[in-house]
């Protein structure tokens, strides 16, 4: 719920799955998180008052956010990793494939498609797994699940096939620098290696670890998705991407302009 501006971060991350087509959203929360629920939810005392204002813009903001897409919540009732977060979906994905954004991962395509619709139509060429990918530098590896692309098979376009991945791997022993940010297309099989994963690195149950297992029944690819990606759960990448987004903003561009203008006098 950090806002970027004055919008939370999950408010961009819903904003992207409804313009990549998705339509049912279940968001994996806890019990602190009671304020996510309601600002998804109409408050019909508040759009009144707004209204009794005048202020028609608001108002529609309001109601906007309300009617974004149908969402669900669950209970992660303990903090075992995206891994278990993920098999908490289990009854609500059923038999189909589905979509996986993390909270704190925002993407800008700018004049482009969303990142999830980039892998939504690359999972639809090959109907197996894709995991979100781009390059990071060689020496943050370590805080990234890392692919390994195969050896057999020829990358086409942005999209290639996967032989191995690993958690927050040291430097040295990375596969490549290709790092899973955020954005995944899953088949529902994956379930099956959820329920069987035992912990990984940071103790916890491991979704890399499960896709890992998953490659040696379905192929599984990644997929280099065109976007810019701000890492809102880091300190920088926060102020990065609240610094960016203002510089978009009508109300704001000009002045952070000549503020930001008049702060680089000083260094």
């Amino acid at each position: 719920m950090l806002p970027i501006v004055d919008i939370p971060t999950i408010q961009y991350i819903i904003k992207e799955a409804v313009a990549s087509g998705i339509e049912e959203i279940l968001i994996i929360t806890n019990s602190n998180k009671h304020c996510m629920e309601n600002h998804f939810d109409r408050s019909y005392e508040l759009e009144s008052r707004l209204e009794e204002s005048n202020k028609l813009e608001e108002r529609d903001m309001i109601c906007e956010i309300a009617n974004m897409a149908n969402i669900y919540y669950v209970r992660q009732k303990e903090p075992k990793g995206l891994g278990h977060a993920i098999l908490c979906a289990k009854s609500f994905i059923g038999n189909d494939p589905f979509a996986v954004l993390l909270g704190d991962d925002i993407v800008e395509n700018h004049g482009g498609k969303p990142a999830l619709k980039q892998l939504i139509e690359a999972y639809n060429e090959v109907e197996a797994s894709i995991v979100g990918v781009q390059t990071v530098p060689e020496d943050e590896v370590y805080k990234y699940g890392i692919v390994e692309p195969s050896k057999e098979s020829e990358p086409v376009g942005r999209r290639v096939k996967l032989s191995s991945m690993v958690e927050k791997p040291k430097c040295e022993e990375a596969p490549s620098n290709m790092a899973v940010l955020g954005r995944y297309v899953l088949t529902p099989e994956i379930f099956n290696f959820l329920e069987m994963q035992t912990p990984g690195a940071g103790g916890e149950i491991q979704l890399t670890d499960s896709i890992k297992s998953l490659m040696i029944s379905q192929a599984v690819y990644a997929y280099d998705f065109e976007g810019i990606r701000y890492d809102a759960g880091d300190k920088f990448g926060f102020i990065k991407a609240t610094i960016e987004y203002a510089l978009e903003r009508e109300d704001l561009q000009n002045k952070l302009h000549t503020y930001l203008k008049e702060l680089v006098k000083t260094f």
